[in-house]
């Protein structure tokens, strides 16, 4: 990966590779979950709650991963092993594996799928009645004969176990090779030779073998990622105008008759209610969006618009930001940490920062709560139905009361009482004959 990153560590869409199928097998129903980790990296504060790290001491391969777990395959009925890797893998596809190890009472059940052009993928080699005989490496030239690489089943990577055979052959394992590794396919023939029976389950999904070993494996994962995202939210009654310039994360919440338009991303655990349109053009990080709402050409961040209300277009929701019900935050604002109260306006040109706006307010055009002193950040109060005039600068802290006006051009620093015109501004200055005073100057500068 050339990244001082850990490979599972690299997110897709949104979530860290390692995460994927973690969740999978949660979702399939697994007791116990064991991360085998390095230990030069804790993964620990990025892992799903409730998964278990096991330390591999020394990187001896995918069995030496196995042997550093022995401890808990002695504890365990049956083992699940799945790849960091591999983050396309379902939990309705690990259902199977399972169901299908259980039903023919296998030792051993190794997930497999079918390639047209298998490459370096191991090769399975079955036995005339359709057990699994062994595991043939295709990645150097001499490692498997030309029948060999015509076979176009390839191992997954993915494997059921039941414990007390698997930890009788990890006990059996050997690293007797040019790598000097203990290599986990090396447990079948172990697991056979035991009297266990070893099968392979054939799935019709390649994507169960798509890996990530560099930047361009993880572009092409996080693509298909997103590719069944977007499938699985349109089946489910969102309308997504154009997929080709969506995108939305896996741990995005939408829901049915929503609309989304082209050029929208949706980041983290953003949702979004019914009824509701959003884009185009627009980003979504960690928020929540009520029903019938609507979210235009704006970038919202950890904020909170609520059922009816109206964002942008050109609209910045920073961190802490609510939009009440049937409010409105129009075109070239900026709202942070401040509460929009319902059927409020902040309709263009604004920044409301440290504030708390009333119902049915009207801030208008370059309104400014100027919140910061130098050495803090103060709270702006603004009533229910006030109407600020254009250009009005309120200066924390400062409280605005219900039903007040203030004037336009006016840099309010104290309250304005309920009911009241608030106006700070200097008087008006005419200067007559202004114009012909700067061309004389203007002439006579020219001359000289």
């Amino acid at each position: 990966m050339h990244s001082a990153v850990p490979k599972v560590l690299h997110e897709i869409c949104g979530r860290p590779m390692i995460a994927w199928p973690i969740l999978a097998a949660r979702e399939a129903g697994a007791d116990r979950i064991c991360v085998i980790v390095s230990p030069h990296h804790d993964l620990t504060p990025v892992l799903p709650e409730g998964t278990e790290t096991i330390v591999q001491p020394v990187a001896d391969g995918t069995g030496g991963a196995l042997r550093a777990a022995a401890d808990v395959v002695r504890d365990s009925d049956a083992v699940l092993v799945l790849s960091g890797d591999t983050p396309l893998l379902s939990a309705e596809v690990i259902e199977g594996l399972l169901a299908a190890h259980a039903e023919a009472n296998a030792a051993a059940t190794m997930m497999t799928t079918e390639l047209e052009d298998p490459g370096t993928f191991g090769r399975v080699i079955r036995t005339a009645d359709g057990e699994v005989e062994r595991i043939v490496e295709a990645k150097k030239p001499g490692d498997a004969s030309a029948d060999q690489l015509e076979v176009k089943e390839v191992n997954a990577g993915t494997y059921a176990f039941s414990a007390a055979p698997l930890a009788e052959a990890l006990d059996g394992l050997t690293n007797e090779n040019a790598q000097g590794e203990y290599y986990l396919p090396d447990v079948l023939p172990l697991i056979r030779k035991g009297g266990g029976k070893v099968i392979a389950h054939l799935v019709a999904d390649p994507a169960v073998n798509l890996g990530v070993n560099d930047r361009a494996d993880l572009a092409r994962v996080t693509d298909e990622a997103r590719r069944r995202i977007l499938l699985a939210h349109m089946r489910a009654g969102v309308t997504i105008e154009d997929p080709g310039a969506t995108w939305i994360d896996a741990d995005v919440s939408i829901e049915p008759d929503a609309t989304i338009l082209p050029g929208t991303s949706l980041r983290g655990s953003t949702s979004i209610g019914s009824g509701t349109t959003v884009g185009p053009v627009t980003t979504l990080i960690d928020s929540r969006i009520g029903d019938r709402a609507t979210v235009i050409h704006s970038y919202l961040t950890a904020c909170q618009v609520a059922d009816e209300a109206k964002v942008g277009p050109f609209t910045y929701l920073r961190p802490d930001a609510s939009i009440g019900e049937g409010a409105k935050a129009g075109s070239f604002v900026e709202i942070k940490n401040s509460e929009i109260g319902a059927g409020a306006k902040v309709p263009h040109l604004s920044y409301i920062g440290d504030a708390d706006v009333g119902e049915g307010t009207n801030l208008g055009a370059s309104t400014v709560t100027a919140n910061y002193d130098g050495r803090s950040k103060n709270r702006t109060k603004i009533g229910k139905n006030v109407q600020t005039g254009v250009d009005t600068t309120l200066v924390a802290p400062v409280e605005v009361g219900d039903d007040a006006y203030t004037g336009a051009g006016s840099v309010i620093t104290d309250d304005i009482p309920p009911g009241a015109l608030g106006i700070s501004r200097a008087d008006q200055k005419n200067v007559a004959g202004y114009a012909a005073k700067k061309d004389k100057e203007s002439s006579e500068g020219e001359d000289s």
